[in-house]
């Protein structure tokens, strides 16, 4: 956290938008974020995503699809935004000015398929060097004012069009990652229906999604390379980086902490209603040889709702809970820092007219 005295300074001070500079302390735990992160060549592929979609198929039982894509992915963390003024006033013990100050860094996250498939085939699902995602958004950091659980926000939009507010916050350890175990599986499925709904999962369980498997830079092209399993979702998450690790910075974001919340435009709310996310961000400093880099891992999933005709009478899930079933929609990456900031990772700063 940033001293008092500081803040005040971030208080007093105009408001400024610059180039953001790796291992700023205005940026507290964000400040290793700076830069630019990509899938380098020993680290290909190491992007994958799993959702399940609304699909119509007449030679199955469900109506749904699961599609897992292996990608590659460029992230750039390029302006800081520094001394953000939120105006307000306190009431205990009198009444008095007492406005927040936010830190905020911009990011633009873009990311092109190597491999994807999906079961029942649908003959969506494309092949290598597609466009599947592109993000731009903000991290906050509020210097003041804050719970210490949510001094963190995370701001996104996404042009399937959803927008989405993250709250949480950040620790440093001298440690590696913890990377827990999470389970790719549907809540609230009909348990009477579960086999036939389920057979996308188990049919990736016993048959693993393993992404390029001709190319000998990508994991999928050697012997032994266990495959993405959608019940083990960030299994591959696990000793993937090389040589020693001396400290992780975590950052940890949901939507369901405070006024956190994902707004979708109508036709997603009524098909596939992204209810909730929930991220954790991993910072990993290491040394190879003699060498130190950095490391970026995430797990992030997305709840998706649909179906509620899967359903007993009364429209109750197959847990005894009301409303729809719950889909988790998971990516999860392994990105190493080439590059600090510059202007050429961005198209220009505006001049006054």
């Amino acid at each position: 956290m940033l001293k008092g005295e500081r803040i005040s300074e971030l208080k007093r001070f105009p408001r400024t938008i610059r180039i953001a500079e790796p291992g700023d302390p205005d940026l507290d735990v964000l400040q290793l974020l700076p830069g630019k992160w990509k899938n380098t060549k020993k680290l290909l592929g190491r992007g994958y995503n799993m959702i399940a979609l609304p699909f119509a198929s007449s030679d199955f039982p469900f109506n749904y699809r699961l599609m897992i894509n292996q990608y590659n992915e460029v992230l750039n963390f390029t302006i800081v935004d520094k001394g953000v003024k939120n105006r307000g006033i306190s009431r205990e013990g009198g009444i008095f000015n007492a406005d927040q100050v936010v830190v905020a860094l911009d990011y633009e996250q873009h990311i092109k398929q190597s491999a994807a498939d999906d079961f029942p085939n649908s003959g969506l699902a494309g092949g290598a060097d597609l466009d599947i995602h592109h993000e731009p958004g903000l991290w906050l950091f509020m210097t003041n004012e804050t719970d210490k659980r949510s001094s963190l926000a995370r701001l996104a939009s996404v042009p399937h069009g959803d927008s989405v507010l993250a709250l949480g916050a950040g620790h440093v350890s001298n440690s590696a990652p913890v990377i827990p175990q999470i389970s790719g599986l549907p809540t609230g499925v009909n348990a009477a229906d579960k086999a036939a709904y389920l057979a996308p999962f188990d049919h990736f369980e016993q048959n693993p999604f393993k992404g390029n498997t001709t190319d000998p830079r990508y994991p999928g092209a050697h012997p032994g390379f266990a495959g993405f399993n959608p019940k083990d979702p960030s299994a591959l998450l696990r000793n993937v980086i090389p040589g020693t690790i001396h400290r992780t910075t975590e950052l940890r974001v949901s939507t369901r902490l405070d006024s956190g919340g994902i707004v979708n435009i109508p036709f997603i709310t009524k098909q596939a209603n992204a209810s909730e996310m929930n991220s954790i961000f991993w910072i990993v400093e290491a040394e190879e040889g003699h060498t130190r880099k950095t490391y970026l891992q995430y797990l992030q999933v997305v709840t998706l709702d649909f179906f509620d005709r899967f359903f007993d009478e009364g429209n109750n899930r197959g847990d005894g809970m009301p409303g729809p079933a719950h889909w988790p929609h998971i990516s999860i990456n392994t990105m190493e820092k080439v590059a600090g900031p510059n202007a050429e990772m961005i198209g220009g700063q505006p001049t006054p007219e």
